[in-house]
């Protein structure tokens, strides 16, 4: 949810029948796998050896992609702009990054939020992604300056309608607008999530960057999974938002430090052209984080649940009671720093 801080539920380990690491594939061979200390916290290599996400398709309602870019490219199946055109049922554009530049100057955030969900993997170059085999849908609702719930709910009924598995919203409002949404002041964005989840899509969404108690709008929503934020060491991030809401569905996982070192925050893909920032590995690869970071950990193995023919509401009971509390030692057990607990690929994709 931010670029270096911008832009923007129980079972024990011994009742889990979890893969051997034997079994699980050779490392990626991508050229900053060893720099996605993320994926070795949500323990996403042995799972891949059970599920890659195959045949599942994450959109992402951001900012837009790089549509050209090389790590990301061949998973893009389509898109859509509703960057000041909400009002329009197909949108403006087709979701790169640069689409609609009149209504804001364009934002890399959701190409770095593409990247952590399913890069290109195994390729040889840059990052592996989450969810190695799904496809992406790049639907841009934001600018650098932001976006308006008409654009968001915009975005996931399209994403919705054109064949999301999981919808990842990597975005999230001020402070104080959960009340709007109870009220029913503002509904756009609820009702949106409410229509994606009646047509079985699972909605994945960043609990904010605001040091609050509670999950921001919309991962405030019902229909939302809202993830916080934790660090390399599996502590909850000092930026990151509590996972606390109405019915507590919340999950954490890795969304970087933003301190001092680069190396403590998520790598992944940034379009070719963006600015360079203090923390860029190489042309094309960024260090960012964020809860909107997490939040595409999260949807990734989402993503490797429902290739396994598991619905929304199956796949969003067993990322919570196979999510694990840090230094306790249980599985599923709901707090409000890690909700459920950091989200594990491995016993996820395991679990009955």
């Amino acid at each position: 949810m931010r670029r270096r801080l911008q832009t923007a539920a129980a079972a024990t380990a011994a009742a889990l029948a979890l893969v051997p690491a034997s079994a699980a594939q050779a490392a990626p061979n991508d050229t900053y796998f060893d720099l996605q200390w993320g994926q070795q916290q949500l323990h996403t290599e042995p799972a891949w050896a059970t599920s890659t996400g195959a045949g599942q398709t994450i959109a992402i309602v951001d900012s837009g992609v790089e549509l050209s870019n090389p790590d990301l490219a061949g998973k893009i199946t389509g898109g859509a702009t509703f960057t000041g055109c909400a009002a329009q049922a197909a949108g403006c554009g087709n979701g790169d990054w640069q689409s609609a530049p009149s209504a804001g100057p364009p934002s890399p955030h959701g190409t770095h939020v593409a990247g952590i969900a399913a890069a290109t993997t195994n390729n040889g170059t840059g990052v592996a992604g989450t969810a190695p085999d799904a496809r992406l849908l790049a639907v841009k609702v934001l600018t650098e300056d932001g976006g308006s719930f008409e654009e968001i709910a915009a975005g996931i009924r399209w994403s919705a309608d054109h064949g999301a598995d999981v919808i990842n919203m990597s975005l999230g409002a001020l402070p104080g607008v959960q009340a709007l949404e109870i009220t029913g002041a503002i509904a756009d964005a609820k009702e949106a999530i409410d229509y994606a989840r009646s047509k079985g899509v699972v909605v994945v969404a960043a609990a904010g960057n605001d040091f609050a108690s509670i999950c921001g709008s919309p991962s405030f929503s019902d229909g939302a999974l809202c993830v916080t934020s934790t660090d390399r060491n599996e502590q909850r991030s000092s930026f990151s938002n509590f996972g606390i809401k109405p019915r507590m569905d919340a999950v954490a996982a890795p969304g970087g430090a933003g301190l001092v070192s680069c190396q403590d925050d998520i790598i992944s893909t940034v379009p070719l052209s963006a600015e360079q920032g203090p923390c860029e590995e190489n042309e094309g690869y960024d260090f960012y984080a964020g809860t909107s970071m997490a939040t595409p950990h999260v949807a990734g193995v989402a993503a490797l649940l429902t290739a396994q023919g598991r619905t929304a509401d199956q796949t969003i009971d067993v990322l919570e009671r196979t999510a694990r509390t840090p230094g306790t030692g249980t599985r599923g057990t709901y707090t409000p720093t890690w909700g459920y607990g950091i989200v594990d690929a491995q016993a996820a994709v395991a679990a009955p």
